[in-house]
C-alpha cells in the first residue's frame, strides 16, 4: 500500500510525487494517458506536430454566447507529464499581485512571499541566479538556443511602438517585451515527468501507472481511503495509507470529485449521484485565458513556414542531433510582451505571444503562407464559467461552459490588446519581411468590427483554472492547504484550487503548487 495515491501525473501531479518520494514517503501515480515515450514530446518544436494527437485530450465547449455562437474545443495533455508534455514550455510565473491577491481573499500561505520560495527550489536557470531565480533545482530553465528573425523582428517592432525591453519576465517586474525563457535543459524539454518522476524512480518509492482512468474516490464515512480506477478494460482499486491526492487538472478533478458524490446537490441530484458532501463550489469559478490573432504574410520564406517539409526537416532533424541548434531547437512561440494599454507604467493586464508562422486555431483551414502572428489575451479575465458533469458515466467528458467574454471589461481589454499587436506588426521593424496590407484582420478599424471578429477567432490559450479554488467561503472547495472541505485525507493539487487566473502561462505555478503542497503534507515550511 502506497502511502499516497495521486491521480494524474501532470505538472503539478509530478512534482508532488517526485518530491514526496524522495523524502521517504510512499507513492502511486495513476495516469490516463500514456508514458511520455513519444520523441516529439522531448523535442522542444514538436509541440506543434503533437497538437492534434491524442497526446491532448481535445474536449469540446459548449456554444458560446461570447464567441457568437461557437464551440471551439479546449485541448488538454493526455500523457504523463500533463500540459508540461505538451505545451510551448514557456517558463512563466505570473505577477506578486496575483498570489498576494490570492492570500487576502482566503488563500492564506500563499502570498507571492510565501510562494517564491518554491519557484526557486524547483529551478534550475542558466542565466539567472538572484532573489527571483534558483539554480540546482529538478526543472531546467534555459535562454533561447534558436531565435527567428521575425522574432528579433517583434521585439524590435514592440520598442518602436513604446513597450521597453525586458531580460526577465518572472523578476521585479513583468512588464515589458522580451525572449521567453523555456522548460528545457541541454536542448531537450524538462516537463514534470522528466524533472520529478524519472530520479524519484531511483529511490524505490514511487510507482508509476499509465493508462488507468479512475472512476470514483472511495471512503469510509467522511476519509478518502483509495480510488476505484479502469486499466485494460478491468476494473481495479487501490488503498491509499495516507491520503488521495487529486491532480486531474481544472477538467476531470472537479468531475471527479462529482463522481464521487462530493459537489453542488442539485447537479448530483440530476445524475442520480448520492450526495456524500454539498460543495457548491465544485465545477464552478472556471477561467481561461483568450487569444485571437493579428496576423501579416511574409513578402519570402521567414520564420518557420515549410522548415517542416521532407527535406528541409530531414537538414534540420540532423542539425539538432548533431549540434543542438536550428529550427527543430525553437519552442515556436520565442517571445511574449507584457502591456497594460490603459497605463504603459502599470502592471501589465494583456499577454501578446508572438510566433513566427501564420498560427490560427486547429480547426480551421490550414493557410499554406509564411507569416507573422501576435496573439494578445486578457491575463486576469473576468468572465467565469463552470465544469458539469454531461452523465454519471465516468467515461464520458464533461460539460465545458468557459463563458467567454460575458463580461464588458474582458471585450474592451481584447479590442485594446487587437490595437496594439497591429500596431507592432506596422513598425519599421517589420517592413523588409511583411505585406504593407494586414491578413487578418484586414481592413476593418470599427470598434463593432474589432468585437465581431475577436468573437469570430477567439480561442484557448490552454489555461483552464480555478474550478476547485482554496479558501474558506461558502464556495471554497479546498482550504489553504489544499484538503477538500469537510473530506479528511483528500486533498486536490493542480490549478483548479486557483482562486483566480496568473498573468501568464500556468504551467510554471502547476509546478510551485505541487512544490508547496509536498511540503504541506509532511507539515514543512521553506523560508526565502
Amino acid at each position: 500500500m502506497s502511502d499516497f495515491i495521486v491521480v494524474g501525473g501532470g505538472s503539478a501531479g509530478a512534482a508532488f510525487a517526485g518530491r514526496v518520494a524522495m523524502t521517504g514517503g510512499k507513492v502511486t501515480v495513476l495516469e490516463a494517458g500514456p508514458r511520455d515515450s513519444h520523441p516529439l514530446i522531448h523535442i522542444p518544436a514538436g509541440f506543434v506536430k503533437l497538437l492534434e494527437t491524442k497526446l491532448l485530450y481535445h474536449y469540446a465547449t459548449e456554444p458560446q454566447e461570447g464567441l457568437s455562437g461557437r464551440a471551439p474545443i479546449m485541448p488538454q495533455g493526455a500523457v504523463l507529464g500533463g500540459g508540461g508534455s505538451v505545451n510551448a514550455a514557456i517558463y512563466i510565473r505570473g505577477q506578486r499581485a496575483d498570489y498576494d491577491g490570492w492570500a487576502t481573499a482566503g488563500a492564506e500561505g500563499w502570498s507571492y512571499e510565501d510562494v517564491l520560495p518554491y519557484f526557486r527550489r524547483a529551478e534550475d536557470n542558466d542565466r539567472l541566479a538572484d532573489d527571483w531565480h534558483g539554480t540546482g533545482g529538478p526543472l531546467g530553465v534555459s535562454d533561447l538556443r534558436q531565435i527567428s528573425e521575425l522574432t528579433r523582428a517583434f521585439v524590435r517592432g514592440a520598442q518602436q511602438a513604446g513597450i521597453p525591453f525586458t531580460a526577465d519576465f518572472n523578476g521585479a517586474s513583468q512588464r515589458g517585451v522580451g525572449y521567453n525563457q523555456t522548460t528545457t535543459r541541454d536542448g531537450r524539454r524538462c516537463s514534470a515527468a522528466v524533472a520529478y518522476l524519472r530520479p524519484a524512480l531511483a529511490s524505490g518509492n514511487l510507482d508509476i501507472r499509465t493508462g488507468c482512468r479512475v472512476t470514483r474516490i472511495l471512503f469510509e464515512g467522511d476519509r478518502a481511503t483509495g480510488v476505484e480506477y479502469v486499466r485494460n478494460g478491468r476494473l481495479h482499486s487501490l488503498m491509499a495509507g495516507r491520503e488521495v491526492i487529486l491532480s486531474a487538472g481544472a477538467v476531470q478533478t472537479p468531475k471527479l470529485l462529482m463522481l464521487s458524490g462530493i459537489g453542488p446537490e442539485a447537479e448530483l441530484r440530476r445524475h442520480g449521484i448520492a450526495l456524500r458532501h454539498r460543495l457548491e463550489g465544485v465545477g464552478q469559478n472556471l477561467q481561461d485565458h483568450l487569444e485571437f490573432p493579428a496576423i501579416r504574410f511574409c513578402t519570402g520564406p521567414y520564420g518557420y513556414h515549410g522548415q517542416d517539409s521532407l527535406l528541409k526537416g530531414a537538414w534540420n532533424g540532423l542539425q539538432y542531433l548533431l549540434f543542438k541548434s536550428g529550427p527543430v531547437m525553437s519552442n515556436v512561440s520565442e517571445a511574449c510582451a507584457f502591456v497594460n494599454p490603459d497605463d504603459p507604467a502599470a502592471e501589465p493586464n494583456l499577454q501578446m505571444h508572438f510566433v513566427p508562422i501564420v498560427f490560427l486555431d486547429g480547426d480551421r483551414e490550414k493557410v499554406k503562407r509564411a507569416g507573422a502572428t501576435i496573439n494578445p489575451c486578457v491575463l486576469r479575465p473576468q468572465s467565469r464559467g463552470e465544469i458539469r458533469l454531461r452523465s454519471a458515466d465516468p467515461a464520458a467528458h464533461p460539460i465545458i461552459d468557459p463563458r467567454y467574454l460575458t463580461h464588458p471589461e474582458d471585450m474592451r481589454l481584447s479590442v485594446a490588446g487587437l490595437r496594439m499587436a497591429r500596431e507592432i506588426l506596422a513598425q519599421p521593424a517589420f517592413a523588409r519581411y511583411v505585406e504593407p496590407c494586414e491578413a487578418y484582420p484586414g481592413d476593418m478599424q470599427d470598434g463593432a468590427a474589432l468585437e465581431g471578429y475577436i468573437r469570430a477567432m477567439g480561442k484557448t490559450v490552454y489555461h483552464p483554472v480555478g474550478t476547485c479554488r482554496m479558501g474558506r467561503d461558502d464556495m471554497a472547495v479546498v482550504d489553504p492547504e489544499l484538503r477538500v472541505h469537510g473530506i479528511r485525507n483528500l486533498r486536490v493539487v493542480d490549478n483548479s484550487v486557483m482562486p483566480t487566473l496568473i498573468s501568464g502561462n500556468t504551467n510554471a505555478p502547476a509546478i510551485m503548487i505541487g512544490e508547496r503542497a509536498s511540503d504541506l503534507v509532511q507539515g514543512l515550511k521553506l523560508s526565502a
